[in-house]
């Protein structure tokens, strides 16, 4: 989603160098929400996103986030057979399984994002609770 190496040294060392801010740019227009939504779910703050977006990179903490954001993102565009509007739909509404959270929100920590996959991998095997 982010036009990296899926796994291997080379996506290793993507992350360890840090992403280009235009990965998040990227990924805000695929999710057809602003930059600062995409910022603020890898928890940068205002002042951070600012500096990071002048700078032109991403610290590598922050790469790591944002990469698991699009594997996320992914997972339900490809749950949704490449419809990225009903992806981006179903990303924002609350989902029951997740206590009424929306997958997004809920996928902003390690534990929360694995719960969004395991959701998305019961979806995909029509497992609905």
């Amino acid at each position: 989603m982010l036009g990296l190496p899926q796994t291997g040294a080379a996506l290793v060392s993507a992350i360890a160098l840090g992403l280009d801010f235009g990965s998040l740019e990227l990924l805000s227009k695929v999710l057809s929400v602003s930059p600062y939504d995409v910022g603020e779910a890898i928890h940068l703050s205002s002042s951070t996103f600012l500096r990071r977006k002048k700078e032109g990179r991403l610290q590598p903490d922050e790469s790591d986030r944002l990469l698991r954001f699009s594997q996320i993102i992914a997972r339900a565009v490809q749950l949704f057979e490449g419809d990225s509007a009903a992806a981006g739909r179903w990303l924002n509404r609350p989902a029951r399984a997740l206590g009424g959270n929306t997958p997004l929100k809920y996928a902003q920590t390690h534990v929360g994002a694995q719960e969004v996959e395991d959701l998305i991998g019961r979806l995909e095997e029509g497992v609905f609770a």
